[in-house]
């Protein structure tokens, strides 16, 4: 066996459990807006009540990102995702056992402070890991729109077809076989503590650091508001406008799930093109194509709704995976958890506001109309705060060097291992 072989192995279960994290954090987070449709009869409480109780679930999803991206760099990578996978998996389970609206609420807001810790800690253990960092991203990005697309279908059918707690209780048991695996198969493939192999990053902090910080988490929190508004709203969007389309729950789950899939193809393009073009353009572009489509979606309904829907989808999803490949092209390695975490506590916490607001636009105006017009307005601005990021390095300037073709690449060694500190 070459000494490459393992590592080989082990960065093939490193990307497949990155992908399977990916998906099982948005397919989890995302259940309770279509279960939501079925249980205004068994609480006796309005749509927009109803929506609130996951409001926890998605203040901690944002707000317990830093802690955890903190917690990646400084005791286990390891640790944290096979926490993340046990968590998610026990509390999706909880929640389908719970027995009033209270429950479902701490039940959620479990899921979210679990799921929490994918994004700051799987994304920055992806972009050690990963060769070919734009391509990897897009990879991994559909693989989550796979979670965002199937959360409705997966809801809706295990609720016609059994129950609404069917519908949490089995993907948790998912969750925590998947959890299950991951230590398995980490153990089997002889993993042993090593120098650390993430590189493609400047060793300390550059001039522009906390300016493209910022300025990404402005433009991230108004596109985090964008996706977050769309993708709560528009299970009962398409219940609203497409009752001839839908007809059912599980209609309405099928033709979310569809545009779903049909706009994660996005984040491979997306993902393409990050590794051939500026990235700046890049994001200001898909950033901008919002606006429009916003727009239009609030005048339309039928056919036309949903194919503005779905370039909406399409265009909003290839702009999720840039701003993470601008981070790592300027965060030292070391600190890129506790950045990541720092950057989707603004963004995916100040989305967790997402929730009341469509429910309550909904319940006083009877439909979504005005919601989207006023994310239209965010997208611009979101569009408007790209424009601040500096130019792209010269070729040969980068702050962010690929992964020598012969670096051990390998998972992550954990704090205090020799050359952790690299």
């Amino acid at each position: 066996m070459t000494p490459s072989e393992p590592a080989s192995g082990q960065r093939l279960i490193s990307l497949g459990f990155s992908n399977a994290g990916h998906f099982i954090t948005h397919l989890l987070m995302l259940l309770y807006p279509t279960v939501v449709l079925t249980l205004g009869a068994e609480f006796g409480l309005s749509y927009g009540n109803l929506l609130s109780l996951s409001l926890p679930g998605f203040i901690l999803f944002g707000a317990a990102a830093l802690p955890a991206g903190w917690l990646g760099d400084r005791w286990s990578t390891r640790g944290m995702m096979a926490l993340f996978f046990f968590g998610c998996g026990g509390s999706a389970i909880l929640t389908g056992l719970a027995t009033s609206p209270l429950g479902i609420a701490v039940g959620l807001g479990l899921i979210g402070l679990f799921a929490s810790i994918y994004h700051p800690v799987g994304v920055a253990w992806l972009m050690g890991i990963a060769k070919n960092r734009g391509r990897a991203l897009g990879f991994n990005g559909v693989f989550g729109n796979l979670g965002v697309a199937f959360a409705a279908s997966v809801a809706a059918a295990l609720t016609a077809w059994i129950h609404w707690r069917a519908a949490f209780i089995l993907p948790g048991v998912l969750a925590l076989l998947a959890g299950v695996a991951f230590l398995w198969l980490v153990r089997s493939t002889g993993y042993r503590k090593s120098p650390r192999a993430l590189s493609g990053g400047p060793s300390g902090a550059t001039p522009d650091m906390w300016r493209v910080f910022w300025v990404l988490s402005i433009s991230t929190v108004c596109s985090g508001l964008v996706f977050q508004s769309t993708t709560i709203a528009l299970p009962k969007l398409f219940d609203d406008r497409l009752s001839g389309f839908a007809g059912t729950v599980v209609g309405v789950g099928g033709l979310v799930t569809a545009v779903y899939v049909a706009g994660s193809l996005a984040q491979i393009i997306s993902g393409f093109l990050m590794d051939k073009l500026p990235l700046k353009k890049l994001f200001v572009v898909l950033n901008l194509t919002q606006v429009p489509l916003l727009v239009l979606a609030a005048l339309h309904e039928g056919t036309a709704l949903l194919v503005v829907v779905w370039l909406m989808v399409f265009f909003s999803m290839g702009t999720i995976p840039v701003p993470d490949m601008i981070l790592a092209r300027y965060t030292p390695v070391r600190w890129r958890g506790t950045v990541y975490g720092a950057r989707f506590v603004l963004a995916l916490g100040v989305a967790s506001v997402a929730v009341p607001v469509v429910g309550m636009i909904r319940d006083t105006t009877g439909g979504f109309a005005l919601l989207l017009y006023v994310l239209a307005g965010f997208a611009a601005l979101g569009s408007v705060a790209a424009l601040i990021l500096p130019p792209d390095p010269a070729p040969g300037m980068a702050a962010e060097a690929a992964p020598g073709p012969l670096a051990p690449v390998m998972l992550p060694a954990e704090p205090g291992e020799a050359g952790a500190s690299a």
